[in-house]
């Protein structure tokens, strides 16, 4: 197959969107397929390179000034007047039988749809961010911007949506009726080994830790991830746990819970390193007897799935059917709490921190499941089962 991958995010700009579409383009070269890579120009890059066996064009872009709306992110849009022309061009040359494009709210999604609508030519469409806040004037302009910009591009040519869990399905469905060309379910993908091996003597010994046992909250601190419910189950976990560290490893763009910290009086429990190197996650993970972040229902991220891929129990507030065909077990493979319910989530952590032949049990149970179904190889796998019947499809 002739692959154009689509995404305003690609190396060296970071996240789990560039990531993601950076590993499947590599992937795809390697089982064969011919790639193009279509992304937003990067100061450190040229506009034409090949990397991995992938062609990589980086169109004109411009950067949007970093915000704690933007979660300080490196966001750059490639619209301008020349765009169709400048992009149709790369495509026509290239001549895809498909095009995968990644996050449905950039221009280069919006107008690579626009071409291979006219062009005959089927697309993938993996959203990984769903536009929603807990506060009630970002929501609204989330709401107008799916309503009124989103929605209205993707009706021009109805793409095939990949399915990451049930939320994002239900969004979906909700915010672009009238767009669906289809929907597979299809995880996201990690890479298992890249965290384990880690020595948490490294971390313990650079935040003055010792013995103590500690909680881990990977990620930055944004208000989808407010990490609110954990400061607040702290008084009851050091009742039973005294020594416990909660130690918040990432950027603090939504400080609300230092400060409910502080009135609870466990502030000196909490400890936050900023962001971290990515070399260091295996070190943190590697100190941790449990791992919880994903609290607010917003289903069971990367980070997450890391952890468990390092036998690092999780304690989340997601649904057992988060995942399509996937089957979260409860005290089998997480620890899996309602949303909002401290006192729950409390005594999850102290049974993590102090029952150790079920937190190995639950380890243990996480990384086989993570092994069987979210490797990075077999996400790929699926991806291309996926584009090569919507080739075949077409072409029929």
């Amino acid at each position: 197959m002739r692959i154009a991958v689509v995404n305003n995010f690609y190396p060296p700009r970071v996240g789990g969107s560039a990531h993601l579409s950076w590993a499947l383009a590599k992937g795809s070269a390697a089982a064969g397929h011919e790639v193009l890579v279509v992304t937003a120009e990067h100061a450190e890059e040229p506009p034409y390179t090949v990397h991995d066996g992938v062609r990589v064009v980086r169109l004109p872009a411009f950067r949007l000034p970093k915000t704690r709306l933007a979660i300080n992110f490196d966001i750059a849009f490639t619209v301008r007047p020349s765009l169709p022309r400048r992009l149709e061009a790369v495509l026509d040359e290239f001549r895809p039988d498909v095009v995968h494009q990644h996050g449905q709210f950039f221009d280069l999604t919006w107008f690579s749809g626009l071409w291979a609508r006219k062009r005959g030519v089927p697309t993938l469409l993996s959203v990984h961010t769903r536009l929603e806040s807990p506060r009630p004037l970002y929501q609204f302009l989330f709401n107008q911007l799916d309503r009124f910009v989103v929605a209205p591009f993707l009706r021009g040519y109805v793409p095939t949506y990949v399915v990451l869990d049930v939320q994002m399905e239900h969004y979906i469905k909700r915010k672009y009726r009238g767009a669906i060309g289809g929907m597979v379910p299809i995880p996201v993908g990690v890479e298992p080994e890249w965290v384990r091996g880690g020595d948490g003597r490294i971390v313990r010994e650079r935040h003055d830790l010792g013995d103590d046992p500690v909680i881990l909250s990977t990620g930055h601190v944004i208000p989808l991830r407010d990490r609110l419910a954990l400061v607040e189950a702290m008084p009851e976990v050091l009742r039973a746990v005294p020594d416990a560290k909660l130690l918040v490893v990432g950027g603090v763009y939504f400080d609300a819970f230092l400060k409910r910290a502080r009135e609870l009086g466990v502030d000196k429990s909490v400890i936050t390193t900023g962001a971290v190197p990515k070399s260091d996650i295996p070190h943190y993970l590697a100190a941790a007897q449990v791992e919880s972040h994903d609290l607010q229902g917003y289903g069971l991220g990367m980070a997450s799935l890391e952890s468990m891929a390092a036998g690092v129990p999780v304690v989340a507030a997601v649904r057992e059917d988060n995942f399509p065909d996937i089957e979260l077990v409860d005290r089998h493979n997480a620890h899996l709490v309602p949303v909002g319910d401290v006192a729950a989530l409390a005594a999850r952590l102290v049974e993590a921190l102090t029952d150790p032949d079920e937190s190995r049990h639950i380890a243990e149970a996480a990384t086989e499941l993570v092994e069987r179904h979210f490797t990075m190889e077999k996400v790929l796998d699926r991806h291309l089962e996926v584009l090569a019947e919507l080739v075949s499809a077409n072409r029929a």
